[in-house]
């Protein structure tokens, strides 16, 4: 490779990915390569490819199902062994989620565990980690992690590894505690204190999830929110975060119904929804949660399933409610009820100026929050959030080359070193001898994101070469398939 006039750096680790059924549907995962990433944390979000059993099971088929996956299975040492014999393009490491080790123990009941459901919940988180799980993550606005209390959170934690000296220079031993917090708005600022709560009483380092200030009237709690974090990390709780480059999120389109609406399953979730008079409930409560008719204005559909509604991806529910003449609420009801609940959507509700804080902070890494996907075939559908393709050229493209947040040298360190040794990844975020050989040459005057709202699936300019263990998979800025990731096993896994 010539790469006079180019940049050469260790492949870029994404800290926040959901790709664990995407990879087995289609394992080229396009859009992560041609950013130059070489590795993902998954299992982020309370949502990992396992534990897998009863309730559990039973709510990942429709996932499995439209991505076309046959296999099944219910531990990470059967799920590992899949994606092994299918192949795929970069390294993948996992974190355990509570959500799923919630529901195979408890289900998707609005309830505390019981003695026994307690005890069979910190066997599975255990039983994960000795599997090669980093650690344990929590998705506290969905069911069934949404149903946790505090003190729930901190007795799974204690079954992470404790802190150890570090493994590396700069690296630390022991599990690790990510968490989508139980708000991100309103409820920021003790959100926040609860996470940094479970990381001191539990003894395990804490990594907050796309760290944000969520509406307009909750962007001034940014100095709060730092100086939390800030405070914590003087004490001695090891405190990180991740956050991906745009003013705009995306999740389920459902999370904006009230919480007691998930309780026992998407079945009766749905049931609530075509309940007249529950139905009306729900309206109160979404319309004195959002009384500003603007809010339906930035919120647009990702996507749907049926063909029917294929039309509505990418349009607000502003759009789509005068377009089928009624109120917003009750196309998200429409929506909602013809889709099963199975529809994505993007909300737009975040500071610029905000964004670039916490990008500038030395502890936040980035995090696509995205899935492994590809330019054709089952993973290329909708109008996802273009962070899939564009977080990484973006970050560096955007706001360090153009906006000056930061040198480019420190820039690379926060999307390979930090999140290296956050994670406890051995060997990888650096260029050395003896190190493996993760390798991106990128163009630092060129590199940006291509990828927009209207069109998420454009690749990046100025990333040429991505080498994964020592094979390339991107060459001359085409994939070539090479399939040369590794399953990436953390530091508690206890080989059988």
């Amino acid at each position: 490779i010539d790469a006079k006039g180019l940049a050469v750096a260790p492949g870029f680790i994404d800290t926040h990915a959901h790709s664990e059924f995407t990879l087995l549907a289609d394992p080229r995962a396009e859009g992560k390569l041609f950013q130059g990433i070489t590795t993902e944390i998954n299992g982020n979000c309370g949502l990992s490819a396992a534990p897998l059993y009863n309730e559990a099971a039973e709510h990942r088929e429709n996932d499995l199902k439209e991505l076309k996956i046959k296999e099944r299975w219910k531990t990470f040492g059967e799920y590992f062994r899949i994606l092994e014999d299918r192949g795929i393009a970069l390294n993948f490491l996992t974190l355990a989620g509570h959500g799923s080790i919630r529901a195979s123990a408890v289900g998707y009941k609005d309830k505390r565990p019981g003695k026994i459901e307690m005890r069979k919940m910190q066997v599975l988180l255990k039983e994960s980690i000795n599997e090669g799980a980093a650690g344990l993550s929590t998705g506290l606005i969905y069911p069934p992690g949404i149903y946790s209390d505090t003190e729930e959170l901190i007795e799974l934690c204690k079954v992470i590894p404790p802190l150890r000296p570090p493994l590396e220079r700069g690296g630390w031993g022991g599990g690790i505690y990510t968490s989508h917090m139980r708000s991100e708005g309103k409820n920021l600022i003790e959100s926040i204190k609860e996470a940094i709560r479970i990381g001191k009483e539990a003894d395990v380092r804490v990594h907050i999830s796309h760290i944000k200030t969520s509406g307009k009237e909750n962007w001034d709690k940014i100095d709060e929110a730092v100086g939390l974090i800030e405070s914590a990390r003087r004490k001695g709780i090891r405190v990180t975060c991740d956050r991906y480059p745009y003013t705009a999120s995306s999740t389920d389109l459902d999370t904006i119904l009230p919480s007691w609406t998930y309780d026992g399953g998407t079945e009766k979730e749905l049931r609530r929804l075509k309940n007249p008079e529950m139905r009306e409930k729900i309206r109160k409560e979404i319309l004195y949660e959002h009384p500003d008719s603007d809010y339906w204005k930035r919120v647009s559909v990702s996507s749907v399933s049926s063909k029917k509604n294929k039309w509505m991806e990418g349009k607000t529910l502003t759009f789509i409610s005068g377009r089928i003449n009624i109120k917003p609420v009750d196309a998200l009801f429409k929506i909602l009820i013809e889709e099963k609940l199975r529809a994505g959507a993007i909300f737009s509700s975040m500071s610029e100026d905000n964004l670039k804080r916490f990008l500038s902070l030395p502890y936040v890494m980035i995090g696509s929050d995205s899935s492994a996907r590809s330019r054709t075939g089952l993973t290329c559908k909708g109008k996802p959030h273009p962070r899939g393709f564009g977080s990484f050229p973006r970050f560096l493209g955007r706001y360090v080359r153009n906006k000056r947040l930061m040198s480019m040298t420190s820039a690379v360190h926060k999307i390979t070193m930090l999140p290296a040794r956050t994670f406890g990844i051995n060997g990888r975020g650096v260029l050395k001898k003896g190190a493996f050989a993760d390798i991106v040459v990128f163009d630092p005057e060129r590199i940006i994101d291509r990828a927009t709202f209207d069109k998420p699936f454009l690749k990046p300019e100025g990333i040429y070469y991505v080498i994964v263990n020592g094979l390339p998979e991107v060459w001359e800025g085409e994939i070539t398939c090479a399939t040369a990731g590794k399953i990436l096993r953390s530091q508690g896994y206890l080989p059988r």
